[in-house]
C-alpha cells in the first residue's frame, strides 16, 4: 500500500517512478492465495477510512468510484462466548446503543455511549495533528494538540485495558473492545488507551471491496502506471547502492544495476537494519528488537461447507482467558492455549443468511513473532490447527473440509514473505506510551532513502500504510522537488524545456 500510494503521487507530480516487486502481483501483505482455481483473500480483510484512498484517487486527477465497487456494510462484525449469547456491532451508533443494552444491560449501553465519545475526540485530536503528519515529537505534538489538557484526554499513560474498566463493568465488552489494539498487533494490556480511536475509525465505516481485496492493490497500481509510473514485479532488489552518504543506484537479484537518486524502502525497517539491502543501507535506521516485535499469526485459509452457527462477513469468536492469550504470545513465546478466532467468511455481507454452497473462509489466530527461530514446530502447529476447529464446535460452527482445501500460512511463513520480522505484521508493538514516537520516520540517515510500511509512521493498517507513502512521497518533492522531470512544455517568448 505504501509503495503503491508513493508511487501514484510522484508520478502525477512529474518524477520517473519505478516500483520493483518481488512478489509476481503488487500487494504486499494484501495478497490472495488460490484453492481450486478460487481466490481467497488470506491478508488484510477490514477495509476503512476510505478517504485515504478516495483521496489518492482524486489528487491524481481520477475517481475511486469508477475502479471499485465498494459497498458498506450495515453489520461490522459479529462476536461470540463459548457460554452465552454472542453480540453484534453495527455500523451506526443508536442501533449498537440497543444491542448493547439488550445484550449487558442500560449502565453498559450508557457506557457504550460515553466510550464512543472518547473515542471520537481522541481520533479527532490525532487525525491531522500526528497521523497525517510528519512524525512529530512529543513536545511537536504537544504543541499541535494545543493544551496539555488536549493533549492528556488521549489517554497516552493508561493501558487500553485499564481505561475500559471506566466505561464496562461487563468483561465480556471489555475484552471485545480492547480487541483493537490487535489491529496494530499489540496487547491490550500493555498498549496506551490511545487505540480505542480504531473503534471510531470503524464507525466511520467499513467497506467490501467486490472482487477481494487484492483489488485495492490492482487498481492503485493501474493508476500509477497511468500516470507514467513503471512497475516490474518478480524483481527483487538485493542491495540500495550507498556511495558517499547517499544513495546512487539499487542492484537486482539478477545482477541488473539501475542509477537512482531517491528510494523509497517499503519493506519492513529491520530488513535495511538487518543488512538485507547491502551494508551501505545497515545504518539508515534502528532494526527492531525481538522483544518489540508485533503479533504474527496462524492463518487457514479454507473452502468448506459450514452449518451451525450462523456466520457474518466478519466473526470473532473470544477464548475463555484473554489476559492469558497475551501472556502466552509475549510473555512465554508460544501460540495460545485458548485463542481468540477470527473468521472472515467471504462470501457472505453482513448477515444476510446462511450460504447453501461451499465457502471461502480466513481463520485466524493470533501468535508470537518467532518465526525466525525453532521454537514452534510443526507437530506443535498440527496441534495448533486442531485445536480451531475443536474451538470453533464449542461455538456451534461446524467447518466440513477436506485436508487438500486448506491454506496454513505461520510465522515462519510470514518470515519468509516479509524477511527480518520474524513474521510479525504490524512493525514494532504499540505497548507503552513512547511506541509512536520511537517507529521510524520517512527520512533516514542516509540522503536519498526513505522508509515507508506499516513499520514506519503513522503505523500499520491499510490506511496508515497509504499514508506513510503519501508522506514519503511528500518528502521527496520536498527535497527533490526542484530537479524533477516534467513534461515537454513550450511558452511564449521562452524556450522549449523539460
Amino acid at each position: 500500500m505504501a509503495g503503491l500510494a508513493s508511487a501514484v503521487d510522484l508520478a502525477h507530480a512529474g518524477f520517473e517512478v519505478t516500483v520493483f516487486e518481488r512478489s509476481a502481483e503488487p500487494g504486499g501483505k494484501i495478497r490472495e492465495v488460490s484453492i481450486d482455481g478460487l481466490g481467497v483473500d488470506a491478508g488484510p480483510t477490514v477495509f476503512t477510512l476510505r478517504r485515504v484512498f478516495d483521496e489518492i484517487f482524486a489528487d491524481a486527477g481520477d475517481n475511486l468510484d469508477r475502479r471499485l465497487k465498494l459497498t458498506r456494510a450495515t453489520l461490522l462484525a459479529r462476536h461470540a462466548w463459548s457460554h452465552g449469547p454472542g453480540l453484534d456491532l453495527h455500523a451506526d451508533l443508536p442501533s449498537n446503543v440497543h444491542s448493547i443494552g439488550e445484550f449487558a444491560g442500560a449502565r453498559e449501553a450508557e457506557g457504550f455511549v460515553r466510550f464512543a465519545a472518547q473515542a471520537r475526540r481522541i481520533y479527532r485530536t490525532l487525525e491531522r495533528t500526528f497521523m497525517g503528519a510528519p512524525r512529530p515529537s512529543l513536545l511537536e505534538l504537544a504543541r499541535r494538540v494545543g493544551t496539555l489538557a488536549d493533549l492528556w484526554n488521549i489517554r497516552p499513560f493508561t493501558s487500553l485495558w485499564t481505561a475500559l474498566g471506566r466505561y464496562f463493568r461487563d468483561p465480556r465488552l471489555r475484552q471485545l473492545f480492547a480487541r483493537y489494539a490487535t489491529y496494530c498487533g499489540s496487547s491490550p494490556f500493555r498498549s496506551p488507551a490511545t487505540l480505542m480511536l480504531i473503534a471510531h475509525v470503524e464507525q466511520e465505516g467499513v467497506w467490501y471491496v467486490e472482487g477481494g481485496m487484492q483489488r485495492l492493490a490492482l487498481e492503485l497500481a493501474h493508476l500509477a502506471q497511468r500516470k507514467g509510473a513503471a512497475l516490474r514485479c518478480s524483481t527483487a532488489i538485493v542491495e540500495i547502492v550507498v556511495q558517499r552518504g547517499r544513495v546512487q543506484a539499487v542492484r537486482t537479484e539478477a545482477g541488473e544495476r539501475i542509477p537512482i537518486e531517491a528510494v523509497i524502502c517499503n519493506a519492513d525497517a529491520s530488513a535495511l537494519a538487518g543488512g538485507l539491502f547491502g551494508a551501505g543501507a545497515v545504518r539508515a535506521v534502528r532494526a527492531t528488537p525481538k522483544t518489540r516485535r508485533s503479533l504474527s499469526a496462524v492463518t487457514l485459509a479454507i473452502r468448506a461447507r459450514t452449518s451451525g452457527f450462523e456466520l457474518a462477513h466478519h466473526n470473532v469468536f473470544f477464548g475463555t482467558d484473554y489476559r492469558k492469550e497475551f501472556d502466552d504470545i509475549f510473555g512465554r513465546g508460544r501460540l495460545p492455549s485458548s485463542p481468540t478466532i477470527y473468521a472472515c467468511a467471504q462470501d457472505r455481507r453482513d448477515a444476510a443468511g446462511p450460504v447453501r454452497r461451499v465457502e471461502r473462509l480466513l481463520l485466524l489466530i493470533n501468535a508470537p513473532a518467532n518465526g525466525d527461530s525453532p521454537e514452534i514446530d510443526d507437530t506443535e502447529l498440527d496441534l495448533c490447527e486442531e485445536r480451531i476447529f475443536r474451538s470453533l464446535r464449542v461455538f456451534g460452527l461446524r467447518v466440513e473440509h477436506q485436508p487438500n482445501t486448506v491454506i496454513r500460512t505461520v510465522p515462519k511463513d510470514f518470515q519468509r514473505l516479509f524477511p527480518a520480522t520474524g513474521g510479525a505484521l504490524y512493525g514494532p508493538v504499540s505497548h507503552g506510551w513512547m511506541a509512536s514516537f520511537t517507529r521510524a520516520g520517512s527520512r533516514t540517515a542516509i540522503r536519498g532513502l526513505y522508509l515507508a510500511g506499516g513499520s514506519s509512521h503513522p503505523g500499520p493498517g491499510l490506511p496508515m500504510a497509504a499514508t506513510s507513502g503519501r508522506l514519503a512521497a511528500a518528502m521527496i518533492r520536498s527535497d527533490f522537488g526542484s530537479t524533477a522531470s516534467f513534461g515537454t512544455a513550450a511558452m511564449r517568448g521562452g524556450i522549449l524545456m523539460r
